[in-house]
């Protein structure tokens, strides 16, 4: 099929990085083969049952025989993904803080806006979101919106959708969380993609319908501190970062929002609002 023809569920896979997510890795994968039939889950040297909780279900799996990190996890869902001849990857967390009803509003969005990074954006019931993560993750936005050389909203959320030419760029450097902080200035600046934001609401544990999740692999100092290091040196390393700072707080985010509803933005944020066209 030619390269330019709209994107349908079977042109995506679905990649799951999943560490010890026996808890709920079953009912996100279900929900994942509910949207798209091509789901590959990569268990990162799980210590606990949860390749056996989806050993019947038709998913391809990837297994570290030890644990080495998210990116290690995504760069081997993204060469499984690219072996099946996949057009596009969409990824969400093992945890269940996705919802997998909001793939395919990525599949839409990132048909309106050809070429681009689709990220599902927290940016409904914000009010859940532990203040700390909210600090870090505005932190964090703030950092790789710079490296990017354009505004980024919740940069740091793992429920994206990549087009084959970002998800195949080769040697992206950065480990663990780092990585997708990485995917996003690699695709800005290797493959001239833009980054769209779908908004989606924030779930967390005691504020989703009651759903449990277990404890965040995500720590906030230490990982906070290995993606701002690495993107400082990103930065860095392009030169002329005075001038690519204004030029990044020029250049608004882009939002497709095919949903009613108040949006989480900073308050003064200038964003482009985009529905059923390129921002």
């Amino acid at each position: 099929m030619a390269e330019h023809a709209p994107l349908r569920p079977e042109d995506v896979a679905l990649v799951i990085p999943a560490l010890n997510e026996s808890l709920r890795i079953r009912g996100v994968v279900e929900g994942a083969l509910a949207q798209v039939p091509n789901v590959i889950v990569v268990d990162d040297g799980s210590d606990d049952d949860t390749v056996a909780r989806i050993a019947d279900l038709p998913v391809r799996v990837v297994r570290h025989a030890r644990r080495m990190g998210k990116g290690a996890a995504l760069r081997s869902g993204f060469a499984e993904a690219e072996r099946l001849g996949a057009r596009a990857v969409a990824t969400m967390d093992g945890d269940g803080q996705h919802d997998a009803a909001d793939i395919p509003r990525l599949i839409a969005a990132a048909n309106r806006h050809p070429g681009c990074v689709v990220i599902g954006a927290r940016l409904r019931k914000r009010a859940a979101q532990p203040p700390h993560r909210r600090l870090g993750n505005d932190f964090g936005d703030w950092g790789i919106s710079w490296g990017c050389g354009f505004r980024v909203v919740d940069s740091q959320s793992g429920q994206r959708l990549y087009p084959r030419e970002v998800f195949t760029l080769r040697d992206i450097p950065g480990e663990g969380f780092a990585f997708e902080a990485q995917m996003l200035i690699s695709a800005a600046r290797d493959a001239g993609a833009r980054v769209v934001a779908v908004p989606i609401e924030t779930r967390y544990a005691g504020h989703a319908h009651g759903l449990e999740f277990r404890k965040s692999h995500f720590r906030l100092f230490r990982d906070l501190w290995a993606i701002t290091s690495h993107v400082v040196g990103q930065v860095l390393g392009h030169g002329d970062f005075i001038a690519q700072y204004a030029r990044t707080r020029g250049n608004p985010p882009v939002i497709d929002d095919d949903r009613d509803g108040p949006l989480a933005v900073d308050a003064g944020t200038h964003f482009e609002q985009a529905k059923g066209g390129h921002g």
